[in-house]
């Protein structure tokens, strides 16, 4: 078992656990926590940049800079489909290693383009797009950690890996900030540029938005090479994998997933913006990174109600809860550029946020526990040998469909900020997708209730 590929791996043998599986799944759970939060960090970095670009002499309009705030939510999303499956294939501590160094590109690359408001809109166009390498690593991190917990514990340690990798986004909407107004890396990377905001001039390093994660992903990558383990049974194709493109669950939860998740990434990518545009006096970098963490905070405590109450439950109730704090976040905007209250609609939309949170946690318990079931389900009556090969086929397929929802639903990331900017250029204001939005929370609400929290659903989970 010292060795960094592990040959036999069976979580739900309580002796196995105790003595020698517990220690071990938590040194990875603990080390792919970081190496996530800085994916998230650099995969949203652009939600705060854009703000300040115009600052700097950068002559981008509204909806270009909403522009910027949404592709790497583009490009996020999709690469999670492929990252989805490459755990199984290449093994948790190789794949981790691998994308979290491919982060320093894009780090050291923003922190280049930045410092020079000649930087042509394309250059940056290429480089939000690359900046989805930091979002495709959610769904690999979260597929590894499911392999290594039992049932009973994989809501709360999913939630730990995914909430706590969730803080990068408010991290970095707090860190920023305050990294580009010192000189921390001027001998190295150069001088500041003059920020003008209401006629006040003061100096900047923008260029630290990037630079300040390059040794943090050195260390992360290192962590993950020597600290990491493979699973060998939790090998698999990508052919054995993509079965669950026929498993109608998936499909299901990919759209659940999207009502929590793309919410809480979407929320944080738009968040910036839709403050500066809606509430012009206020400096939105003030508030925009509350949101982002009391949502990461939440997901583990989603995650425990969850193995404690039962996920459909919790979702369920999540759901309608979400649908209200929309309805409010809308009483408290300014309508035709008038009244409006900020502190309404910042408290609004922090729990707002924290409803995504509980979300992300209760629907990411559910997931293993319907694929368990099904699998448990078409082996009943077929002998032990099938019931244990059932088991596995669970573990495989869910990690998969794991990674598979938390890459649909982070198309959020690029709808929600996109969703925002075409309302205000459509009507002058953000209310028809924020109603958009509520329609969505209402289909949600409807299929949670009949697919696995009624009584004698399909799948109670």
């Amino acid at each position: 078992m010292s060795s960094r590929v592990i040959t036999e791996w069976n979580p739900e043998d309580k002796e196995f656990w105790e003595k020698k599986g517990k220690a071990i799944a938590n040194r990875n759970l603990w080390i792919s926590i970081p190496a996530l939060l800085l994916a998230f960090s650099v995969w949203m970095v652009w939600s705060v940049v854009v703000v300040n670009l115009p600052n700097i002499g950068f002559k981008f309009d509204p909806n270009k800079l909403f522009w910027l705030a949404a592709l790497p939510g583009l490009t996020g999303a999709t690469l999670r489909i492929f990252y989805s499956f490459m755990v199984p294939i290449f093994g948790g501590r190789k794949w981790t290693t691998i994308s979290t160094a491919s982060l320093l590109i894009l780090a050291i690359g923003i922190g280049f383009a930045v410092r020079d408001p000649n930087t042509s809109y394309s250059t940056m166009l290429i480089l939000a797009l690359l900046c989805g390498f930091g979002g495709g690593n959610f769904a690999s991190s979260m597929a590894n950690i499911s392999f290594f917990f039992p049932k009973a514990q994989k809501g709360t340690a999913l939630g730990l890996n995914a909430g706590l990798g969730n803080l990068g986004v408010s991290a970095m909407q707090f860190l920023v900030p305050l990294v580009i107004t010192t000189g921390m890396f001027s001998a190295l990377c150069g001088d500041p540029q003059l920020c003008i905001v209401k006629g006040v001039s003061r100096s900047i390093w923008l260029q630290n938005a990037g630079f300040v994660w390059v040794p943090l992903i050195l260390a992360s990558t290192i962590a993950a090479w020597f600290g990491m383990n493979d699973i060998a049974n939790a090998k698999a194709s990508f052919k054995e994998q993509s079965i669950i493109f026929k498993r109608r669950h998936n499909w299901i939860m990919c759209w659940l997933y999207l009502g929590t998740f793309g919410s809480f990434i979407g929320y944080s990518a738009g968040l910036p913006l839709l403050i500066k545009s809606q509430f012009p006096a206020v400096n939105p970098t003030q508030y925009a990174f509350l949101g982002p963490l009391v949502g990461a905070l939440a997901r583990p405590l989603g995650g425990w109600l969850a193995d404690k109450i039962g996920g459909a439950t919790v979702t369920f109730w999540n759901f309608i809860v979400m649908a209200a704090a929309v309805f409010g976040v809308l009483f408290f905007l300014p309508h035709s550029g008038m009244g409006g209250n900020f502190w309404g609609f910042l408290a609004l939309f922090i729990f707002l946020f924290f409803t995504t949170g509980i979300g992300n946690g209760s629907t990411f318990r559910m997931i293993p526990v319907i694929f368990l079931t099904e699998r448990q389900r078409d082996a009943q009556g077929k002998g032990a040998e099938a019931q244990e090969q059932a088991v596995k086929d669970a573990n495989k397929e869910s990690a998969a469909v794991l990674g598979f929802t938390s890459a649909f639903a982070a198309y959020g990331a690029f709808f929600i900020p996109k969703s925002f900017g075409s309302s205000i250029a459509a009507t002058g204001g953000p209310d028809a997708a924020l109603y958009g939005f509520i329609i969505f929370y209402v289909s949600c609400i409807v299929m949670t209730w009949w697919y696995y929290s009624r009584k004698n659903a399909e799948m109670p989970c």
